[in-house]
């Protein structure tokens, strides 16, 4: 029983800093995809009036529609990780 106890309190600052390394790249992704929708944003915004011809390319919907997939993907995955801490789990 002490043995398991020595262990948990060894392995402890290892799954600390395993934690906080996942939760910078949860926001390091957020971050990044939110990002990448304003570019994607931008971009389509361009091809409405007044400077585009109000008809965006399927190209431009599709990679804004990726960028919004890809930003609803990374706040899930940091919504889990939020959750975990308020749940006092990490």
């Amino acid at each position: 029983m002490n043995h398991q106890i020595e262990q948990n309190e060894q392995d402890s600052p290892r799954n600390d800093e395993k934690n906080r390394a996942e939760e910078t790249q949860a926001m390091d992704r957020v971050v990044s995809a939110t990002r990448q929708v304003q570019v994607a944003f931008t971009a389509l915004q361009g091809q409405f009036a007044p400077q585009g011809s109000g008809k965006p390319s399927k190209m431009a919907l599709q990679t804004f529609d990726a960028a919004l997939q890809a930003l609803e993907d990374a706040q899930s995955a940091f919504d889990d990780i939020l959750n975990d801490l308020l749940d006092g789990k990490r």
